[in-house]
């Protein structure tokens, strides 16, 4: 069960993934989802999956529409931008109440995701891939 703080107007969330940055700001009211000034299902192109990502911590503890979201992202790709509005969002809605805390992390929406591109080392073509090697 996720409690609602009536005395709390908005709540703060940050949340990074790969190398996107999204600040979301949470505000108690009709529902309303902005990503940089655009309607959410426009900016992720109507994908489903990168849609379930996004709305997954207001989902889960049933708040979609009791909130307004404002998110502003910026860098990365679609995925990494959908990744780190998740993570924000839920650390709004902690911020919001702290009881909401238990079900986010049981849910692993709290768990942040450290994976990032590797370097490109010198003597490779890529960060790993080495060109064809000839005995002769």
């Amino acid at each position: 069960m996720i409690y609602m703080n009536l005395e709390k107007k908005k709540s703060f969330g940050i949340g990074r993934r790969k190398q996107a940055t999204a600040q979301v700001q949470l505000e108690v009211g009709g529902g309303t989802f902005l990503v940089n000034g655009r309607a959410v299902d426009e900016y992720f192109q109507y994908n489903k999956n990168y849609l379930k990502q996004v709305k997954l911590p207001l989902v889960d503890s049933d708040l979609v529409t009791n909130f307004n979201v404002n998110v502003k992202v910026k860098g990365g790709g679609l995925t990494g931008q959908s990744s780190a509005i998740s993570l924000s969002i839920a650390r709004a809605l902690i911020d919001y109440n702290s009881s909401n805390r238990a079900l986010l992390k049981e849910k692993g929406l709290l768990t942040v995701d450290s994976r990032i591109k590797e370097r490109k080392k010198y003597g490779l073509k890529k960060a790993r891939k080495a060109s064809q090697f000839s005995k002769r």
